[in-house]
């Protein structure tokens, strides 16, 4: 794939990306573990707010 950017932009990309702040080293993506958390957080909440109202009326 070609740059749209001139040699010199390109360069100065190419040494920003080459930081070591930007080599960080990432777990891979679970979407299950996401699924489970925001189902968690979903009746966690949800029981919450029946036992506020049991309690308030």
């Amino acid at each position: 794939m070609t740059s749209r950017l001139n040699p010199d932009d390109q360069k100065h990309v190419e040494e920003y990306l080459q930081l070591s702040q930007h080599r960080v080293e990432r777990r891979p993506f679970r979407p299950w573990l996401l699924l489970v958390v925001v189902l968690a957080v979903t009746i966690g909440l949800g029981l919450l707010s029946r036992l506020l109202s049991y309690l308030t009326l």
